[in-house]
């Protein structure tokens, strides 16, 4: 299925405490791209900074991203920076790098987290829609990822991009062809572009969730929906938006080392 936030079930003892840090990204600078307010971008950025990094946080809502960076800014202080950024434009994801260069003296890892779904048939679907999914989701991760690992090149000190891809770049599911054409792109996209910069210490690797907790999703579907979702997982629950976020933080940490060009699922989904 795509990549669905749902809540956990209250009290649910299959539900792991969160870890505490072990500084795996001590000293390194990342920018994470998009949804600063919840889910697995928030989850992300909190994760790296619990990891003794230094993290710029981006979203095209100004509002929602001041929020999240005070949030974030009152237990890691001046370790977290914000800047507005909407990954179809150009312009402003250069502005982003930009910023993040000034602010911290470089970039060591790009988390890209933008992402648009939606539902519509085939048979229904507009361009409109079309190519609004794939210019967010394909192509903003596409505008992220170049204009960071030519940051990266001139450095010369490697790095690390982790693209938030799904299962559905593998998987079919009705009415999500263009979420699912995007997903796979990224997935195709993570693997070329690792070869690319392999020759520069640059590694490209992404993670393809299925379900995470979400606590608004409850508000706009069904119980029931949710129910036969979380069933499809042989935990029988989705994931925590920070059991995904840790597998993005060892991507990005050294632990990952020889790993570049790869797609890990973080699913417990059978078929």
């Amino acid at each position: 299925s795509r990549t669905v936030m749902i809540p956990p079930a209250a009290g649910d003892p299959s539900v792991p405490a969160p870890r505490a840090g072990r500084d795996l990204l001590a000293g390194k600078v990342v920018v994470r791209s998009a949804a600063a307010g919840t889910g697995i971008g928030s989850a992300t950025a909190r994760r790296c900074l619990e990891e003794g990094a230094q993290v710029v946080i981006s979203d095209h809502h100004e509002r929602r991203l001041t929020a999240a960076r005070g949030e974030l800014a009152r237990a890691h202080g001046e370790r977290v920076w914000s800047q507005v950024c909407d990954v179809t434009d150009e312009s402003q994801v250069g502005a982003l790098v930009a910023g993040a260069v000034r602010q911290f003296g470089r970039i060591d890892v790009l988390v890209n987290n933008a992402g648009l779904g939606g539902t519509s048939s085939v048979l229904e679907m507009t361009d409109e829609q079309w190519s609004r999914v794939l210019d967010v989701t394909l192509t903003g991760t596409f505008r992220c990822t170049r204009a960071v690992l030519r940051q990266m090149v001139g450095q010369g000190h490697g790095g690390a991009v982790v693209n938030n891809a799904s299962v559905l770049g593998w998987r079919a599911q009705p009415g999500q062809a263009h979420y699912a054409a995007a997903k796979a792109g990224v997935m195709a996209l993570t693997r070329c572009a690792a070869l690319d910069v392999a020759e520069h210490g640059i590694r490209v690797n992404a993670v393809a969730p299925s379900l995470a907790a979400h606590p608004f999703l409850a508000k706009v579907t069904s119980e029931e929906l949710l129910a036969d979702l979380a069933g499809r997982e042989a935990f029988g629950r989705a994931a925590q938006p920070w059991e995904v976020a840790n597998v993005i933080v060892f991507l990005a940490s050294d632990y990952a080392s020889y790993m570049t060009g790869e797609v890990v699922s973080v699913s417990s989904q059978h078929p």
